[in-house]
């Protein structure tokens, strides 16, 4: 009886433990999605002339700014998995920034498709991620799947660029859509298996590698749900 007792103690320590692992790597997670939110906000309200301004000269310039993020991420995740003091603010100002690039993506599309598509992204998250938490289903294979995927996604979005296909773009999107949502359902069980792994033992490097991983899957499933929308209900003039 003493034994049993014991490992329910042993139990519900680390399920106590793993359950604060999972509210420090959310608040992170909200905390770069609400940055990255204020930082949009302020842009659309306050330079929406200038914005529109340089959306009309284009250019290869815009193309150059989203590629940004792709070589920031890597050492960004190093630098968290080694636990560097760097880590946090790197995370902080990847979302400002972030959210500074955003913007002119918001600006093209009506305050009713921002509200679905961030509402859609929302529920879908929800119920993904604790799918990914409680299943029994090991994500791994799928996780390194669409992991690939992603770089094939930017690939073709790479290419839409040149020949602004409305077509492609609506393929792309369903794809990105498809390929976040899997990521959600692994990140949030990777964090099950980090936890144990490392037998409770996180550092708060691991939790912000693991919130960027997740800030990551939030911004992309919107975007790319957003971009449903603005093709089905017509984006703002």
């Amino acid at each position: 009886m003493k034994n049993m007792n014991d490992n329910n103690v042993i139990f519900d320590q680390r399920s106590d433990g793993l359950n604060a692992f999972f509210s420090k790597i959310y608040a992170l997670m909200g905390a770069g999605v609400l940055i990255s939110a204020v930082v949009s906000w302020i842009m659309i309200t306050f330079f929406a002339d200038n914005m529109v301004a340089m959306l009309d000269r284009g250019g290869f310039g815009f193309l150059l700014l989203w590629l940004v993020p792709l070589f920031l991420v890597f050492p960004m995740q190093r630098a968290a998995l080694k636990n560097s003091p760097a880590a946090l603010p790197l995370f902080i100002g990847f979302a400002a920034f972030f959210g500074f690039l955003l913007s002119f993506t918001l600006i093209m599309y009506t305050a009713t498709n921002i509200t679905l598509a961030f509402v859609t992204a929302a529920a879908m998250f929800l119920g993904l991620a604790i799918y990914g938490r409680v299943t029994k289903r090991n994500l791994s294979a799928m996780g390194k799947v669409m992991g690939v995927a992603v770089w094939g996604l930017i690939v073709a979005m790479l290419l839409n660029w040149f020949f602004a296909s409305t077509g492609l773009m609506f393929l792309t999107s369903i794809a990105g859509v498809v390929i976040f949502s899997g990521l959600i359902a692994w990140d949030n069980q990777k964090i099950v298996n980090v936890y144990n792994a490392n037998n409770g033992q996180v550092n708060d490097g691991w939790a912000i590698s693991m919130a960027l991983s997740l800030y990551l899957d939030f911004l992309n499933l919107f975007l790319f749900l957003l971009r449903i929308f603005g093709i089905a209900g017509g984006n703002r003039d």
